[in-house]
């Protein structure tokens, strides 16, 4: 199927308004990122590169950078959300559970919401057979978790043109990966229903922090000056706001406070609605047939 037939172009002039109960204007979508980087492979990221400019395995400085947010960085980020009672949605790959159990199991406990994030951290269209990945995903988060994942994520938001489908087939109910709307929408497949939940690179600490350098407080004031515009928005039509994280980013000293006074401040808010992305599907589908009757 055509990328562009998988969306139906819609103007938000356009659209009925989407309502939350109460004085609620804005949705905001915590999610943190778990993944594993297995150091005896060449890794996804660097912070940095070696004298020369090249690529070696094993590479330890750059999973050594990695490994601080499973070991230290992730618990700051957990600690800052459940000062403000916040329950995000824990964006992971499959391997995580096994390689990482401590952090697993802490993030079940607290009640993060699960979303898959492939098998390994690996481009989608990097792996040889992406069923297999797709389904083994769904199966190994099922077997920890105790249920099905909803949601999926690609890594790096990529996908290969059969993605949708096999991702309906796996059980997988919403998607990530189409950064395109402040609000959800139906991503067509062949196989049955998928919806896209708004996701973010503007609010992402992987370009803002890794491509653009910024100072350590940008999140921060990007967050803040993003919510102004989404709240005078949301008087008319409520908006969705992803804050998206990474524990070997936000989850360092120089960073962690920047993190924890965006929810300090969303959350004296009262136009603020903290969902995971199942609760944003739910709510949206509730509307959508509110409005269709």
């Amino acid at each position: 199927m055509n990328i562009k037939d998988r969306i139906n172009y819609s103007a938000i002039v356009d659209r009925k308004p989407l309502i939350l109960p109460g004085d609620g204007k804005v949705i905001v979508w915590p999610v943190v990122n778990l993944e594993e980087w297995p150091p005896e492979l060449p890794l996804p990221r660097r912070v940095l590169t070696p004298p020369g400019e090249g690529g070696h395995v094993p590479d330890i400085p750059n999973w050594c950078w990695s490994e601080y947010g499973m070991r230290i960085g992730v618990w700051r980020l957990m600690e800052a959300l459940a000062e403000f009672n916040v329950t995000p949605t824990v964006s992971m790959n499959g391997t995580v559970p096994k390689a990482y159990p401590r952090v697993a199991e802490a993030a079940l406990e607290a009640g993060w919401e699960f979303m898959g994030h492939s098998y390994i951290q690996k481009p989608m269209y990097e792996i040889e057979d992406e069923a297999e990945a797709i389904f083994k995903t769904m199966e190994t988060m099922k077997d920890f978790c105790g249920y099905k994942p909803r949601g999926w994520m690609g890594p790096g938001l990529t996908q290969t043109e059969n993605t949708p489908e096999l991702l309906v087939e796996a059980g997988f109910e919403y998607t990530a990966d189409w950064i395109l709307d402040d609000q959800p929408c139906e991503v067509k497949t062949q196989k049955g229903k998928l919806y896209s939940i708004p996701y973010t690179t503007e609010l992402n600490d992987i370009p803002i922090m890794l491509s653009q350098n910024h100072v350590s407080s940008i999140l921060y004031d990007r967050t803040m000056d993003y919510f102004e515009t989404l709240l005078r928005e949301g008087e008319q039509n409520v908006r969705i706001m992803c804050i998206a994280v990474h524990p070997y980013i936000h989850g360092v000293p120089h960073r962690i406070k920047y993190f924890r006074q965006i929810f300090k401040e969303l959350s004296d808010n009262p136009a603020v609605v903290f969902m995971t992305g199942s609760e944003i599907l739910d709510w949206y589908l509730l509307q959508h047939s509110s409005q269709e009757n």
